[in-house]
């Protein structure tokens, strides 16, 4: 995939979060591999609707800009982090409202739909920490062990895929779980049933045939 192909792919998908009411103004962020050794990132502060009309924003797995004049992200190191510790494709950052909510209330989303299985288990939240800061970027590198996604106390959401795409149906599941979640216990009927391991686990399985081969 070209250099402005690829970017372009990473502009439409920032745009599907505001969109999809996952961030408001510039908030949250998108990032993906380019190559073996450069990473595309939205720009701090641009409206997401003008990327298409700026010049690809990369740097390289240290940091270091190689492409654009606008200013990476302030959460690229959260982005290379993941980059660094996973087999990541391509970052969503999010400061979607369940999941926002939802991580200022528990330690853990508890497993209230078996597409938890999908994120690799029960998602974790990592501490509060400054944005931008080697201290979130450690938080949530142990939130994410073993799992795909994870959620950052009183800030939002952050998952991972092979492509743009799948962090991005990740990112809208794991809205959606939250959403469930709190729409339960606001119900006012007792606690939510929830799954077990054992459950997870077999869906965990199911999920590997999932789609079109």
């Amino acid at each position: 995939m070209a250099l402005r192909e690829a970017w372009l792919e990473l502009a439409a998908t920032a745009r599907r979060m505001t969109a999809d009411g996952l961030v408001v103004g510039t908030s949250g962020n998108v990032s993906a591999r380019f190559g073996d050794d450069r990473v595309l990132v939205t720009p701090s502060g641009v409206p997401y609707e003008e990327l298409d009309q700026v010049d690809p924003v990369a740097v390289n797995l240290e940091g270091h800009q190689v492409n654009g004049k606008l200013k990476p992200t302030s959460e690229l190191p959260l982005h290379l982090s993941i980059y660094a510790s996973t087999p990541a494709r391509a970052v969503v950052h999010t400061h979607a409202v369940h999941a926002t909510a939802v991580s200022t209330l528990v330690d853990e989303l508890p497993p209230i739909h078996y597409m938890t299985a999908a994120l690799g288990g029960v998602v974790r939240v990592a501490p509060y920490a400054l944005y931008g800061t080697e201290e979130l970027a450690q938080g949530m590198r142990a939130a994410l062990k073993d799992r795909s996604g994870c959620l950052l106390r009183n800030h939002g959401t952050i998952v991972y895929g092979d492509t743009l795409a799948a962090a991005y149906d990740r990112t809208a599941q794991l809205e959606w779980m939250c959403q469930v979640w709190l729409t339960a216990r606001s119900a006012g009927a007792g606690e939510p049933s929830l799954l077990s391991e054992a459950q997870l686990a077999e869906v965990g399985e199911k999920l590997k045939g999932y789609g079109q081969r």
